[in-house]
């Protein structure tokens, strides 16, 4: 069962939070997200839900596709930036933002390898750190 978050300051595991200025996440949902080794995005309403690996960076949410694929994931959100996350059992409704920030995107390839670090995951991380794939980043904020 999942719970909709309208308002990512709703009760998150009995703690209330409050929603930042600046247009980031809770600590609480920010912590789950640093926690969780996976996500589901979905643009819109119709799309499916896509299982993603996330990282956190300066207490930001960011994705990164493998590949641009034009009925993928990524593009979905490119076309219609308006979507939501589900992380653990909740879902959040959120904007995606294209990371342009080159320094940004070098923080999220480092971040990347620091938390999806076994033998089993080196072939994705590297890929991920490859030039085609660098640009395919997104930041999740609120909705």
């Amino acid at each position: 069962m999942y719970v909709l978050i309208h308002n990512p300051c709703a009760v998150v595991k009995g703690l209330v939070c409050e929603m930042a200025k600046n247009d980031t996440f809770p600590k609480t949902i920010v912590e789950t997200a640093r926690k969780a080794k996976i996500l589901g995005v979905r643009a819109g309403t119709e799309h499916r839900y896509t299982g993603v690996w996330l990282v956190v960076v300066e207490g930001r949410i960011f994705a990164r596709s493998w590949n641009d694929k034009p009925t993928g994931w990524f593009r979905a959100f490119r076309k219609q930036p308006g979507g939501t996350i589900r992380l653990g059992d909740l879902e959040i409704p959120v904007r995606a933002k294209t990371v342009r920030s080159a320094r940004v995107r070098d923080a999220v390839t480092l971040a990347f390898a620091e938390k999806y670090n076994t033998k089993g995951s080196r072939k994705w991380v590297d890929g991920f750190a490859e030039p085609e794939r660098v640009v395919n980043t997104l930041e999740f904020v609120p909705a």
